[in-house]
């Protein structure tokens, strides 16, 4: 455990937090870490979610599916980030999303209800921990009405340049890079991958932007997004 401290001082859920404190608070939380291979599953469609997990290495994809396997990816999850917190925090909840590895992932699980409940040695940092926890709910909240605001756009071209938007401002530059590939983006527009790839063809050849791969330049300021 000692060897992803670093890891999980930085994370949002541990902010304020000192090393010795952390030492204290994974044992009380019940912490335990577990490895998952490429594309493996952490948690599927209606299973029961009383853990909350932070990915220490790798990443993970936070995923809707329909009953014909349609995909809509929610979030791509990075190291000192969390995933199932909303689920675990309601008693009972059984999880309606699919949640599997990017890439090779190292995972941490925190027992949710030690979370929210003082434990019995009444630690003074564990206060810290619940307001922390609130501020990554809020942010996940905001995260998802972002993606509803790109799709509520009409076109492929308009969520395409809605979600590009986005990212530039978040950054601060006109050049980033997407934590998705072609497909992944599609699936996180919920578009056509080949519309999806003529639009951003139509883009660049109009002088909109650039990209490479998943390297994307905007190029000139659009009357409306």
């Amino acid at each position: 455990m000692k060897t992803y401290l670093p890891i999980i001082l930085h994370s949002q859920l541990f902010s304020g937090v000192t090393q010795s404190e952390a030492e204290v608070m994974l044992q009380c939380l019940a912490a335990r870490t577990k490895e998952y291979e490429r594309n493996r599953p952490l948690l599927r469609l209606g299973e029961a979610v009383d853990t909350v997990g932070m990915v220490l290495t790798g990443s993970v994809y936070v995923v809707q599916e329909d009953f014909w396997g349609n995909r809509n990816i929610l979030m791509k999850v990075l190291p000192g980030e969390l995933f199932a917190e909303t689920y675990a925090c309601v008693p009972g909840a059984v999880s309606n999303v699919n949640v599997f590895a990017a890439d090779p992932a190292t995972v941490l699980y925190l027992d949710v209800h030690r979370v929210l409940h003082v434990c019995a040695s009444t630690c003074e940092f564990h206060a810290r921990l619940v307001r922390n926890l609130v501020s990554v709910l809020a942010a996940k909240n905001l995260a998802m009405n972002e993606k509803m605001m790109h799709m509520s756009k009409r076109t492929t071209r308009d969520k395409l340049l809605s979600y590009l938007s986005a990212e530039s401002l978040r950054r601060g530059n006109a050049s980033f890079e997407i934590p998705y590939n072609r497909q992944q983006l599609a699936d996180y527009l919920s578009v056509d991958r080949s519309a999806m790839s003529n639009e951003l063809g139509k883009l660049r050849d109009e002088g909109v932007l650039k990209f490479d791969r998943s390297h994307f330049q905007l190029l000139q300021k659009i009357d409306r997004i």
